[in-house]
């Protein structure tokens, strides 16, 4: 068999890739190249340009993290049929993780050129690999989520050291940035409510229903998966510029688009809104009462079927 035909028997066998038109999988097939990889070799660099992804053939790739004390944080363990390097090839920024082969390990590499090639003929390529990075995401909030929970069974630090701990790091802070006069915020800054014009829940229903706004639902994506207002495209602000490229890039500038999600420690939706703003569109309006307001109204909703 030549390499050619391996790569597309690989690329047909993927769980992620496999579903994509026969004349994608050929055009991947032919434009990729192979690569060798010894076992414990990196691949690529946390912090390097994405110039392109890999599909693993065979053999076993961890990726992971460095942090600031310079230990390893590991991320997730792939092997053959999946892939890495989407993220930073989709947003355009740096590699957020580092890449090492566990084993003698056979991978595919698509360069940059030819992936956007291939996706201006079959957009199904990028929306794919939007749907990996979404799954991605979501396993690492509930990862994130059950290490916090350990950590809040695990401490044992009563309310009076909590309390201290919380003083004498306000009394740190405020100290350096007295002597500092660049200093750094105690608090986030987050956009002003006042700027954003609003809607309400029956006349945003009213719009939609006319085909005359479109809505979004700013939230993390695993609340959006748990529950959100019937046909919202989910625009989370951490994934915002992939995400918006992928729902809102070719509409029409001067569309209403209706935003929703704040909550009481963060208010995603005047995040997300000043992001549309800055990309060019006239009339973004924020849901007042959000999905509450929505909800008390009756009007539709998708939640996640319950097991």
């Amino acid at each position: 068999m030549t390499e050619t035909s391996d790569a597309l028997n690989v690329l047909t066998k993927s769980a992620i890739l496999g579903g994509l038109p026969k004349d994608a999988l050929d055009a991947i097939a032919r434009a990729v190249q192979h690569v060798d990889v010894p076992r414990h070799s990196v691949v690529t660099k946390e912090g390097d340009p994405g110039d392109g992804f890999y599909i693993i053939i065979s053999g076993e790739v961890r990726l992971y993290r460095g942090n600031e004390e310079g230990t390893e944080i590991d991320v997730s363990i792939l092997g053959p049929g999946e892939v890495f390097g989407e993220m930073s090839l989709l947003t355009g920024e740096p590699r957020s993780t580092s890449a090492q082969a566990l084993e003698e390990t056979h991978l595919m590499f698509l360069p940059r050129d030819d992936f956007e090639r291939i996706s201006a003929k079959f957009p199904e390529l990028s929306r794919v690999l939007v749907k990996e990075l979404r799954s991605r995401v979501l396993s690492d909030e509930a990862r994130m989520v059950s290490a916090a929970e350990k950590a809040v069974k695990a401490s044992q630090l009563s309310s009076l050291h909590l309390f201290f701990v919380i003083g004498i790091s306000v009394v740190l802070a405020v100290l350096f940035n007295y002597a500092n006069p660049n200093g750094i915020p105690l608090f986030p800054e987050y956009p002003d409510a006042a700027s954003f014009a609003t809607i309400s829940p029956t006349a945003a229903m009213e719009e939609v229903e006319r085909g005359d706004a479109v809505i979004v639902d700013a939230m993390p994506i695993s609340f959006y998966e748990y529950r959100h207002i019937k046909g919202a495209a989910n625009i989370p602000l951490g994934l915002f510029d992939i995400l918006y490229m992928m729902t809102l890039a070719e509409e029409d500038k001067g569309k209403k688009i209706i935003v929703y999600g704040g909550t009481i420690s963060r208010p995603y939706d005047l995040e997300v809104a000043n992001k549309l703003i800055l990309r060019g569109h006239e009339d973004v309006r924020i849901l007042e009462g959000g999905l509450a307001a929505w909800e008390k109204m009756g009007y539709p909703l998708e939640e996640k079927a319950k097991k």
